[in-house]
């Protein structure tokens, strides 16, 4: 993996439960992309919705990567969809419902 780093379950739980009012860090503009990138939407497809270029769209996306010191849209779009909640609303069979009970029950099992 990049950087000769890999991506174990507890950097994943870590990832995963961290703060996430480090998106108040970012301008409307930059949330306004980063809400678009949680909906699996291209740099071109995020520039025509905005009315902006593709350059401005990455240069926003190189911004939202450095301030909440994220690796890639992927993280993005997952660190969005955790702050700002699922674009299908309270959902049971949701992913990230899923992953948080199972974080959850991780936890309570080995709790001291």
């Amino acid at each position: 993996m990049r950087y000769g780093r890999t991506f174990t379950d507890e950097g994943a739980a870590k990832f995963m439960t961290d703060d996430v009012n480090k998106v108040a860090q970012l301008t409307p503009a930059e949330k306004r992309v980063i809400a678009l990138v949680s909906r699996a939407k291209t740099n071109k497809e995020i520039a025509v919705v905005l009315g902006i270029s593709p350059a401005t769209v990455k240069r926003h996306l190189e911004n939202i990567l450095r301030k909440l010191q994220l690796r890639n849209r992927v993280e993005a779009a997952i660190y969005a969809l955790r702050s700002i909640g699922c674009p299908r609303g309270a959902d049971p069979g949701c992913p990230l419902e899923l992953c948080d009970d199972e974080i959850n029950s991780t936890r309570e099992k080995w709790a001291v």
